[in-house]
């Protein structure tokens, strides 16, 4: 009898260290993919304040934070930057991402249902529609940086 060597879960049968590894970029846009096409997962959970944005920490991966924001109409946050990689995605309503770069400032909408992959950065965002936005977010912690 051959032993099953592809188990996961068990220890490896040579006596070798498993070492986990950070999740990559892609493997973090998937995870908010899967999330926004499965708003049964996470719609219960949504708060609204009409005077600031609700951030709702969400189940990510190891190496990474995901979380959900509900916006309320009119909002924009303050500028502020990410030290690590990090991806985006409308889920309802409008959203405007402004980046700030050495050659100048940008201002481009999320679209819904399309992944934003974005490394570090300076940015800000803001509603500029007349509703509410729901927006997924998730960023590769210090020790998750692995670019995919």
């Amino acid at each position: 009898m051959v032993p099953d060597l592809t188990m996961r879960g068990q220890d490896d049968p040579h006596g070798r260290a498993i070492i986990a590894r950070p999740p990559t970029v892609g493997q973090l846009a998937a995870r908010l993919h899967d999330l926004a096409v499965s708003p049964r997962r996470w719609w219960n959970l949504v708060e609204f304040d009409a005077a600031r944005p609700v951030p709702l920490r969400l189940d990510g991966l190891d190496g990474a934070r995901v979380w959900l924001t509900t916006w309320p109409p009119g909002h924009r946050t303050t500028v502020h930057d990410h030290a690590e990689p990090g991806v985006s995605t409308l889920v309802a309503g409008e959203l405007a991402e402004v980046v700030i770069t050495s050659e100048g400032v940008t201002e481009r909408p999320l679209r819904a249902n399309r992944i934003r992959v974005h490394g570090r950065r300076t940015h800000a965002f803001a509603n500029p529609g007349p509703a509410y936005a729901i927006s997924l977010h998730g960023m590769l912690t210090a020790q998750g940086s692995a670019l995919s």
